[in-house]
């Protein structure tokens, strides 16, 4: 695995590697299990950064579930535009249902901020956060994520299913930008 990688116009280097990350998402397959054992959960997941993520997440928790899909974005380059915009909709009836959400970064928290009181009108029984990573420095909306896989500082980053322009999705650690 590289320690540094270059992504378009900028360089980062490795700061969580591929097996740090499937000991914690072990980890946090064991604890969302035990908390959800035969209760048949709905996982909501945000696409496209929490893709590689919600996988090897779904695959660590052996229990009775469902998954759909939505699509939200308030990224652009490496800011956040302060406008989420909905591509795809969630599809399912969640009322008294148990859903977690499968986010890969909450920052400021502006996008799970609007999506959770968007899900809570929806009458769900249960409704609980799992984000990969958490940036509490950078958080602007009060949100209390259930399961956090990594508390990072407020540096952008790239790798597993989070990206620069479409570039790094597909690496398996994660890559912290590199000041110029």
């Amino acid at each position: 695995m590289h320690t540094i990688v270059q992504a378009h116009d900028l360089t980062f280097r490795l700061i969580i590697d591929a097996a740090q990350i499937a000991t914690r998402v072990q980890e946090m397959g064991v604890q969302i299990t035990r908390d959800f054992a035969g209760k048949n959960p709905l996982f909501v997941v945000i696409l496209k950064g929490a893709y590689i993520f919600a996988a090897d997440l779904l695959r660590a928790c052996p229990i009775d579930q469902e998954v759909s899909f939505v699509q939200l974005s308030s990224y652009e380059g490496i800011s956040s535009s302060k406008k989420v915009v909905e591509r795809i909709p969630l599809h399912v009836d969640i009322k008294d249902r148990v859903v977690i959400i499968i986010e890969d970064i909450i920052d400021t928290g502006r996008t799970l901020a609007k999506f959770t009181a968007q899900l809570e009108s929806m009458a769900p029984n249960e409704l609980k956060i799992a984000t990969f990573l958490h940036k509490p420095d950078a958080q602007e909306f009060s949100l209390e994520p259930d399961y956090v896989g990594f508390t990072i500082p407020n540096d952008f980053v790239i790798g597993y299913g989070l990206d620069y322009k479409e570039a790094g999705r597909h690496l398996a650690g994660i890559y912290q930008k590199i000041e110029d």
